[in-house]
Parts: structure tokens; sequence; C-alpha cells
């Protein structure tokens, strides 16, 4: 689910908090100063951060953190965004002000060493001077936005710094496509050389499931940015205008590419549960055969079994060798008939 909305307000400029000035930001998790030349200086997070200073600021904040909420609840931005910034909406939206853009962004949740499956939320909001952005849980892209900047990329507005980090958003899913079309890749090699094992029907059944997820995903954020790029933004401050048509077309690229795989692990899944089908069947058919084979026998000697008088070869001296020849004779007649019903080959 998305929304998108366009506002009108009095401008705020390069709205800074209302804060103490002579006291280091609580809940901070980074901080990062743009420069007017583009470069990003990451900025101490345990001293207090002057806001009066010629660059842009990017502050990042940990939204567990009740000391944050409340410098949060404090800042002087418009009211609807700082009411966003604290809630706890959990669908993707993008609004705008005249001089204000701020909205919810899905993201995949960060483990220590890699990306997760899981869905998290970063909530923003951005003005001429300052990008305000918050999470519950450690997310992907903001992290990796955080690693280029410190490794020398320049963005020149704040409004680059949001597509930077929507690109890492793309980027994120991209790398986690790349690795369910490899293990899907793997699944039909192993299909078309015969193998059909229940593991590899769990491991699709994975797949396709984190296809749908990231297909949710990719679907909500790029309805976004082409409903953004349909509006008339006019109003709307030059510094905070996103290249919207630019994000939008990424990600239906690669929103194509997810669907693509969701429909390739959904047919070779049908594939393998066909091929395992099949091998059951044969399974039931030979079951199916030894016990036509061993029918006779058994009525034979079922019948030498009986406790009554009368009963032939009780009295004869190859008795139990006639019996085992009658009981392989029938089995071999079962056999024949068998063969001419098509049954065996």
């Amino acid at each position: 689910m998305s929304s998108i909305e366009v506002l009108a307000e009095p401008a705020k400029g390069g709205a800074v908090p209302v804060v103490d000035a002579d006291a280091a930001i609580p809940g901070l998790v980074w901080a990062f100063r743009l420069h007017s030349d583009g470069r990003a200086e990451p900025l101490p997070i345990n001293v207090p951060i002057e806001f009066s200073h010629d660059g842009r600021l990017w502050l990042h904040f940990n939204l567990t953190d009740a000391r944050a909420r409340s410098w949060l609840a404090a800042t002087d931005i418009p009211s609807l965004a700082r009411e966003l910034l604290l809630s706890k909406d959990n669908y993707q939206q993008l609004h705008t002000t005249d001089h204000c853009v701020y909205g919810v962004f899905s993201d995949l949740v960060r483990d220590i060493d890699a990306a997760t499956e899981e869905t998290g939320f970063l909530r923003f909001a951005m003005t001429e001077r300052l990008l305000i952005s918050g999470r519950h849980q450690a997310l992907c892209a903001v992290d990796a936005t955080r690693r280029v900047l410190e490794g020398g990329h320049r963005v020149e507005t704040v409004a680059a710094l949001l597509e930077k980090i929507v690109d890492e958003v793309a980027d994120t899913m991209d790398r986690m496509a790349d690795k369910l079309g490899t293990e899907i890749d793997d699944i039909e090699e192993r299909i078309l050389a015969g193998e059909a094992r229940s593991e590899m029907r769990g491991a699709l059944g994975r797949s396709r499931r984190t296809c749908v997820r990231l297909h949710r995903q990719l679907a909500g954020l790029r309805v976004l940015f082409h409903r953004l790029e349909q509006k008339n933004t006019d109003d709307l401050n030059p510094a905070l205008r996103l290249q919207a048509g630019r994000l939008a077309q990424r990600l239906d690229g690669l929103d194509h590419d997810i669907v693509e795989l969701r429909e390739r692990s959904r047919l070779l899944e049908e594939e393998l549960r066909f091929k395992m089908e099949e091998e059951s069947n044969r399974h039931l058919h030979a079951l199916s055969v030894v016990t036509t084979l061993l029918l006779p026998p058994t009525l034979i000697t079922g019948i030498f079994g009986m406790n009554t008088k009368g009963l032939p070869l009780t009295d004869v001296e190859t008795g139990f060798l006639w019996a085992a020849a009658l009981m392989i004779g029938a089995s071999g007649l079962a056999y024949l008939m068998m063969r001419r019903l098509g049954i065996v080959r």
C-alpha cells in the first residue's frame, strides 16, 4: 500500500530544530554535513552539532530511543512531517509541501553482515538544508548510503541524498534478485538432469515467497514515484525536487525482473511436483506388480495350509517340490498375463 499527497504550507526554508544547541543530539545513529562541493563530512554524534553552518545536514535516528523521539517532537518542521516521523505507519507513502518532502519507504532489514528478507521502514522528513531520517531496525539502504558517503561519494543537494538512498534500496533488492536467480538456475539444472527431491521443492517455495515480498515492496515504492512524476510540483522548492521519472523507471525494470523470477520459480515448482508424482506413480506401479506376482503363490500357500483331510500331495515324498513348482508356475503365468495386457514391459 502506498500514498502520495501534495499540500501547501507556509515556507519553512531550511528549517532547523528548536533545541539546546549546547547539548549532543540524543538517539543519533550517525550524522553528515554536506558541503557546497558535494563532499560529505561525517560528524561525531556525542558532541553538539552546529545548525547555523552553511552546509546541509543528514541526521539519522534510532526511533526506538525515547530521547530521540522527544527531540524530534521539538523540531521546527511541518507538523504533519513530524507526526509521520513519530508514527508507526507500516505502509509506504510520500507527501510534499512547498518546502518539505516527507514520507515512509520500505527497505530490507540488515543483519550483522547481510540483508535479510524481513521488511523494515525508513521514515524521513526533508527540507532544503536538512534530511532527518529514522528507523526502528537496522536497514540496508541507509547503511549502504552511509558507507558510500564515507567512501567519498558526493551529493549536491539533500534531494540528491534521498535519491541515493532510494538507489541503494534498489541496489539491495537487485543483489537479492541476483542471488535468487542463481539459486533458481541451479535448481533448474538439477531438474533438467532428472533430479527430483523434496528439499528442492522447499527451496523453490522459499524463493517464490521472497519474490512475492520484494514485488510487494517494489510495487508500492514505484507507484509513489509514478504519482509524484504526474503531480504538478511547480510550487515545490527546486532544491527538493526529486528525479521521480528516473527512479520510477529503474524500479519498474527491477520489479519486472522480480516478477519474472517469481514466475520461473512457480513453473519450476509445478514441473518438480509433476516429476515427483511420476516417480511416486512408478513406485506404486512396481509395488502393484510385485503384489500381483505374489498373489497366486499366496493363494496356493493358503490352500495347502488348510487343516483338512484330502489335501493333495500330503503323502508324496516330493510334495514340497511340487507345491513350490506350482507356486513358481502360477507367478510365471501371472507375469505373462501382465505382459500380454501391457502392465509390465
